[in-house]
C-alpha cells in the first residue's frame, strides 16, 4: 500500500492538511483543501481547474495552485522522503526495576494481576537492586544519562530497597561520570511526609495514580477487601502537590464505564493538577470494563471535546499539560528516535524481584519472553526479532500510516494482550493514537500563528 505523503483532516470546522515527511501544518480554506486532495489523488493541473471551474473563480483556483506549487517547492507538501535507514546497537539506556511484587489495592484492569504478576507476593532486596545498577552500567554502551524506574505493584511497600539502591547508583555516577534519572509510579496511598522529603532530595520524577471523579476511580480502584480508595488517594496526592516541586504527572486510566473521560480530566485540574496523562485500558475484550471499536467515535469526539477544554484553559491563562497533546513538529527527537518507540527489548528492560529481565514491565512473569538474569549476564544480548519484534513502525501495515513518524508503532504488548501477536497492530490502540495526535496538531494550529496558512 502507498505510504500518505499528506493526511488532510477537519477539527471543530478547522481544516489542516499535515506534510507527513517534512512535519509540516497547513490551517487551510476550502478551496486549498480541495486542490491539494485533487493533487494528492493524482490529478493532473488542467483537470483540476476543470472540476473547480463551476464553484470557484479562475483566478482564485490559479492563485491557489501557484501557493501549493511554492510550497511543495519548499518542501513543505509531498515533502521529501526522511532518511530511516539508521540502526539501534544495544545499549541499555533505561530499567524499570519491579521492586514489589505486591500491592496495597486491587485495581481491576491491573495487568500486573493486582500487583504480584501471577506469582507470589515478593520484594526485590537492596542486593538484586545493586546488581541491576551494574548491569545497566555495564550495558549502557558508553551513555552519560540513564534512568532508573521503580515499579511495583506498589514500589512503596518496598522503601528501603528505593533509598539503597539510589544510594548506591548515585556512588556509582561519582565513580563513573554518568548521570542517573529516577522516576518512581506510585498509587499515593504511602506518600507519607517522609517518603515526600526523600524524592523530593534526590531529584525524583514521580507518577501519581488517580483516575479522575470519585466515582470512576472507585469502580476500578479499591482495597483488597473491596474498600473504595479515592478519599484516601485524593488526600495522599493534595498533599504531596502543596509540598512537590519537581517533575511529576498524574496518570489515570478510562474504560468502557467512563468514555466521557474528559470530566476526568477537568475534575483532575480542578484538584490542582497541572501535568496530566489519561490512557485508554488495556484489557482481554472479555472484560466488562474493555473498550472496542463500537466505542471509537465517540471517544474520538470525546478527545475533540478535550482539546477544547485545553484550549479554554490556555485562554483562561490556566494551563495544564496533557501528554498526549505534547506534539514536536520542530524535528526533535530525531526521526530514529521518534521511530523507536518505547525501545523495549533493546533500550529498555524490566527487572523483577529476583532479578530476571523482562522486555518491558508489561510482559513480565511470562517465561518464554525471560531474557536471563541480572546476576548471571555480564552482557545484555536483545531478544530475536521472532520472539519480540524490533520497535518502530515501518513495517507492515503500519508503514503506510500518515502518523508513522509519531507512533513509535504502538504498544507491542497490548497488541499481543488483545490480538494474540506482537505482529498484529491493535487496532483500537491505533486509532487513538492518531486521534490525538490529530488533537494535538489543531491545538497547535489555534496557538501557533506560525503554521502556513493557504
Amino acid at each position: 500500500m502507498k505510504s500518505p505523503r499528506i493526511h488532510q483532516f477537519e477539527i471543530n470546522g478547522e481544516k489542516l492538511v499535515f506534510d507527513v515527511e517534512s512535519d509540516t501544518l497547513h490551517q487551510v480554506d476550502d478551496l486549498a483543501w480541495k486542490v491539494m486532495s485533487l493533487l494528492d489523488a493524482g490529478y493532473p493541473v488542467g483537470r483540476i481547474k476543470e472540476i473547480l471551474a463551476d464553484e470557484y473563480f479562475t483566478q482564485d483556483i490559479t492563485e491557489t495552485l501557484e501557493e501549493i506549487n511554492y510550497l511543495q517547492q519548499q518542501d513543505l507538501l509531498w515533502g521529501s522522503p526522511l532518511e530511516t535507514t539508521g540502526t539501534s546497537e544495544s545499549m541499555v539506556k533505561a530499567l524499570c526495576l519491579n521492586i514489589a511484587h505486591t500491592c496495597n489495592l486491587s485495581c481491576r484492569y491491573c495487568f500486573a494481576g493486582e500487583g504480584s504478576y501471577g506469582g507470589e507476593d515478593s520484594l526485590m532486596s537492596p542486593e538484586v537492586g545493586k546488581v541491576a545498577i551494574d548491569f545497566l552500567l555495564d550495558n549502557s554502551g558508553g551513555r552519560k544519562r540513564l534512568e532508573v524506574d521503580y515499579f511495583g505493584g506498589e514500589p512503596l511497600l518496598n522503601f528501603e530497597t528505593v533509598k539503597e539502591t539510589t544510594a548506591y547508583a548515585r556512588q556509582r555516577a561519582r565513580e563513573t561520570g554518568v548521570e542517573f534519572g529516577f522516576t518512581l509510579t506510585t498509587n499515593g496511598l504511602l506518600l507519607t511526609e517522609d517518603v515526600i522529603n526523600y524524592l523530593q532530595a534526590e531529584g525524583f520524577s514521580v507518577i501519581l495514580s488517580l483516575d479522575g471523579r470519585k466515582e470512576v476511580h472507585d469502580r476500578m480502584r479499591r482495597s483488597p477487601g473491596g474498600d473504595p480508595s479515592y478519599e484516601k488517594v485524593k488526600e495522599r496526592l493534595l498533599n504531596f502537590l502543596a509540598r512537590w516541586n519537581g517533575n511529576y504527572y498524574v496518570r489515570g486510566t478510562f474504560t468502557s464505564y467512563n468514555l466521557d473521560f474528559s470530566k476526568d480530566v477537568a475534575h483532575m485540574v480542578d484538584l490542582g493538577f497541572r501535568n496530566i496523562s489519561l490512557e485508554p485500558a488495556v484489557s482481554s475484550p472479555e472484560d466488562d470494563w474493555a473498550l472496542s471499536q463500537k466505542d471509537l467515535p465517540y471517544l474520538e469526539k470525546e478527545y475533540e471535546r478535550l482539546a477544547e477544554y485545553y484550549l479554554q484553559k490556555l485562554h483562561e491563562k490556566d494551563p495544564f499539560d496533557f501528554f498526549h497533546f505534547a506534539v514536536d513538529l520542530d524535528r526533535g527527537p530525531c526521526v530514529y528516535k521518534r521511530l523507536s518507540g518505547c525501545g523495549a527489548g533493546n533500550e529498555y528492560l524490566a527487572v523483577t524481584p529476583t532479578g530476571e529481565l523482562y522486555p518491558c514491565h508489561q510482559l513480565v512473569g511470562d517465561e518464554s519472553l525471560c531474557l536471563g538474569n541480572v546476576r548471571q549476564l555480564p552482557n545484555f544480548i536483545p531478544p530475536s526479532s521472532e520472539a519480540f519484534p524490533p520497535a518502530g513502525p515501518l513495517h507492515g501495515k503500519c508503514a503506510s500510516c500518515w502518523a508513522r513518524y509519531h507512533c513509535g508503532g504502538g504498544c507491542r504488548a497490548a497488541a499481543r494482550l488483545v490480538n494474540g501477536s506482537f505482529h498484529q497492530p491493535y487496532e483500537l490502540e491505533c486509532a487513538l493514537q492518531k486521534k490525538r495526535l490529530e488533537c494535538a496538531l489543531y491545538i497547535k494550529s489555534k496557538i501557533n500563528e506560525k503554521s502556513t496558512t493557504c
